[in-house]
């Protein structure tokens, strides 16, 4: 049996997150929703996760700063899935280690 890709998904916005989360279920990936970044950061310490897709705008803790805080132990992908479309956003997120920028 093939073992699934594993998704750590940060949005505050229950319907849109669990859209992105039934699409994900729906090409095969495993999907750990979670709506705000504090529950994020504790889900990535407690289970394994082979990609991060976070909202830059969370409650308790940003996306920006889910991102300083992983990217100190941690080089695993993470994509910024966000509403912030200027270009310093996404100059700060490359600068965080932000492997991919998207604009909602």
């Amino acid at each position: 049996m093939e073992e699934k890709i594993k998704i750590l998904l940060a949005e505050d916005d229950t319907n849109l997150g669990m859209l992105l989360k039934e699409y994900l279920r729906a090409k095969g990936f495993e999907t750990v929703l979670c709506e705000d970044g504090e529950v994020a950061y504790e889900a990535f310490l407690n289970q394994p996760f082979d990609i991060c897709i976070l909202d830059v705008m969370m409650p308790k803790m940003d996306g920006w700063e889910v991102c300083r805080t992983l990217r100190r132990y941690s080089q695993v992908p993470i994509i910024m899935l966000t509403a912030r479309s200027e270009e310093r956003d996404e100059l700060l997120g490359f600068e965080l280690g932000v492997d991919e920028y998207i604009s909602k």
